[in-house]
């Protein structure tokens, strides 16, 4: 399973649209940025720390033909999406506190 983490206000945008084309960070990168089950806590750690409101989402775009596995932070293959995210791909969520 692939994961996006969200800030609230982007979180309640995507679950008032149904579609989200990403955040300032993906917008300027030209991809959403994705973490994979292993990768997840040290995002959070790396690009998030301090941050309240959180929402981490499990997707299901494992298959999707934008998605591609890139170099990113000291050489790992990250997943990237090139292309938006729709609320048809989240499985679950969950708020972190």
């Amino acid at each position: 399973m692939l994961f996006k983490i969200l800030r609230a206000a982007e979180w309640a945008q995507f679950e008032a649209t149904g579609r989200f084309e990403g955040s300032a960070d993906d917008l300027r990168d030209g991809f959403i940025h994705l973490s994979d089950a292993g990768q997840v806590d040290g995002t959070l750690v790396t690009h998030f720390a301090g941050e309240a409101g959180l929402v981490v989402a499990q997707l299901a775009v494992g298959s999707h033909p934008s998605l591609r596995w890139e170099p990113s932070r000291g050489g790992a293959l990250f997943p990237h999406l090139h292309g938006p995210l729709l609320m048809a791909d989240v499985v679950s969520w969950r708020q972190v506190v």
